[in-house]
């Protein structure tokens, strides 16, 4: 690394007050991150048996578990992983202990900061690591003095670097095998797609465990030379609680950055915070960021609704939608300052060709595809086709070389009128309500649709109820609209159970406990 004697700092700790509480060089955390890898290559690999078909894991490489809070522990375990030639399993702080289990099963060593110490015992230790795997702690304040280089070998090519996970059809998730030349096809047309310099100052609001925040908060930070900026660490993550949209925006203009990645509610939230600023009389730019010009703000997950987009335009705060997944190492496509079209997902990147297939699905070929998944195929992961188009599960329209995401195949639902609606355009209208924090539709074989609302537990749920209800009529035709509101106050609790980190619904948990009477 190029910037491992350089005293710039490579990450920013915030206090409650906005100030910053711990500022790390590149030099401290890349010494660092050197002396964890020399440790990892001197590591043994344990045996391992014969993969399944279609697994395309090494048994003889390294594998790393990485369990830490958002922290410069995680980057120097990342370097470390990377440097050492070994393939990084990072695991979420909000898995449950079976889950957890299923990522580490194979793991030879476990990188942890103080708070994945503390997850780790949670869970129980005998119950998630292999009982022949090292715990290492990280310690960031050591002197990384007379460290040795962090790369030692050339590029490994195809060697394979991150197995991240995702969604599948039980508890357990699915192992998404990262090749290292395909993160750097990603990291490269990312760079040639995003204006010069724009990752300078990135504030980092959703948990690193996320691959795309893994190429937005590190690496293309590193590429610019800049800073990732944390939130406290008792500050929620943006997508860990329905509270952690508003409880963010006082460290966004604190930090100033010249760039973030938000959810759909954040993007409400900071509609709302725009609105306040005007209404107030005051420029809502710098009442939000702390600096005269805002920064580029993307977001992708889930659809934001086109007006809150065309709101925060007129307000001087153009937000860029994109879509991707894991399984094409995070990113497809993205809107650009230079090229945008308002309620796209942008125009691919340049390593990635895509078309669709005759029943509307994405297809997605490029260089930056995942090999596999751990444990093999998935009868829930996405196809590769023998002509090498991945299949996404989502439906879309492709128009003048933009994507316009219609729905997953599988979320449709098919009501017991046998009427098809798409739950993403419609959770998109009802999430623009102020008070919504999270929204799930479902509907499967019901006369109507029902709803899940996660309502800010300050405002009147009779208030809200009357003002959804008048939206649905405005906004959704009559198949559209929820016939069935199940209105209850936000919990991180129920957060946690019904919707995943980037803010999609879990629908068959939702289903089953409305269909169970839980909300009445």
């Amino acid at each position: 690394m190029a910037l491992a004697g350089d005293e710039r700092p490579l990450v920013e700790v915030l206090t409650a007050d906005g100030s910053v509480a711990r500022s790390y060089s590149y030099r401290r955390i890349v010494g660092a991150a050197a002396a964890v890898a020399a440790a990892l290559r001197a590591h043994p690999v344990r045996p391992r048996g014969p993969r399944p078909d279609g697994d395309p894991t090494d048994p003889a490489q390294l594998q790393v578990g990485v369990v830490t809070a958002n922290g410069p522990e995680f980057l120097v375990a990342d370097f470390a992983v990377l440097g050492a030639g070994a393939a990084e399993v990072v695991v979420p702080l909000a898995f449950t202990a079976e889950q957890t289990a299923a990522m580490l099963a194979d793991i030879d060593v476990c990188l942890a900061d103080e708070a994945g110490v503390r997850r780790l015992r949670e869970w129980g230790l005998d119950k998630v690591l292999p009982p022949d795997a090292e715990l290492r702690v990280l310690d960031i304040e050591q002197d990384p003095s007379g460290t040795g280089p962090l790369f030692t070998e050339p590029d490994a090519g195809d060697r394979l670097c991150k197995i991240i996970h995702t969604s599948g059809t039980t508890s357990k998730p699915k192992g998404v095998c990262i090749r290292e030349a395909a993160l750097e096809e990603l990291i490269g047309s990312l760079r040639s797609a995003m204006p010069a310099d724009a990752y300078r100052r990135y504030l980092s609001l959703v948990p690193m465990s996320l691959l795309i925040e893994q190429v937005t908060a590190v690496y293309l930070v590193v590429c610019d030379g800049g800073t990732v900026v944390l939130l406290p660490p008792e500050v929620p993550l943006v997508g860990t609680s329905s509270f952690a949209p508003r409880a963010v925006l006082p460290h966004i203009r604190a930090a100033r950055p010249t760039a973030l990645v938000v959810t759909p509610a954040l993007a409400e939230a900071l509609l709302t915070a725009a609105d306040d600023a005007r209404a107030a009389r005051r420029e809502p730019v710098p009442a939000l960021f702390g600096r005269a010009e805002a920064p580029l703000v993307c977001c992708g997950g889930a659809p934001v609704d086109a007006d809150t987009l065309r709101r925060l335009d007129s307000s001087g705060i153009p937000v860029h939608e994109g879509y991707g997944l894991s399984e094409n190492s995070s990113v497809v496509s993205w809107n650009t300052p230079a090229a945008r079209r308002l309620g796209s997902v942008g125009a691919p990147l340049p390593h990635v060709r895509v078309r669709t297939a005759p029943d509307g699905e994405l297809l997605v070929k490029s260089t930056s595809l995942f090999a596999g998944y751990k444990g093999g195929d998935d009868p829930s992961g996405c196809v590769v086709d023998e002509d090498g188009w991945l299949h996404t599960g989502d439906l879309a329209d492709i128009e003048d070389g933009y994507i316009w995401i219609k729905g997953r195949k599988k979320s449709v639902i098919i009501t017991a009128a046998g009427r098809n609606v798409a739950p993403e355009w419609v959770e998109a209208q009802y999430r623009s309500h102020p008070a919504v924090l999270a929204v799930a539709v479902v509907g499967d074989g019901l006369p109507g649709l029902h709803g899940l609302f996660l309502v800010d537990p300050r405002a009147s749920l009779d208030t809200v109820r009357a003002e959804l209800d008048a939206l649905g009529r405005e906004r959704l035709s009559e198949v559209e609209r929820v016939e069935v509101a199940h209105l209850v106050p936000a919990d991180e609790s129920l957060h946690a159970e019904f919707f995943t980190v980037t803010g999609r619904p879990r629908r068959s948990a939702v289903q089953t406990a409305l269909t169970a009477g839980r909300f009445g």
